[in-house]
């Protein structure tokens, strides 16, 4: 078991939506409350509207899996960070800062 779990900050454009992190029974996303009362609130995936409970999942959720990088772009960053491709979290965290696509992940320290 991890004795210090990964976090990331979503953003939805450049604002701050919310919070993607690993938990003792796999992962979860919450939306941030503030951005919850923004009047131009968006969903980050159709399969995570917006709503006040977490998400959560045994497995990585397939939205952000789908951020990550794929073929030789992937090569490049696993082997730059020296990443294991089976690290989805970390790849995560280091790889989609700068996402194509209206979704970003920056690494919580």
């Amino acid at each position: 078991m991890k004795s210090e779990f990964r976090k990331g900050k979503v953003f939805y454009d450049t604002i701050y939506a919310g919070v993607i992190e690993e938990t003792e029974s796999g992962y979860a996303f919450t939306y941030d409350s503030d951005y919850l009362l923004r009047p131009d609130a968006q969903s980050i995936s159709l399969t995570m509207p917006l709503q006040k409970l977490p998400f959560t999942s045994t497995t990585f959720f397939p939205f952000f899996d789908g951020l990550i990088s794929e073929g030789w772009l992937l090569s490049i960053v696993v082997k730059n960070w020296k990443m294991n491709v089976r690290d989805r979290m970390g790849l995560l965290l280091v790889a989609c800062s700068d996402c194509i696509g209206a979704i970003s992940v920056e690494a919580l320290q």
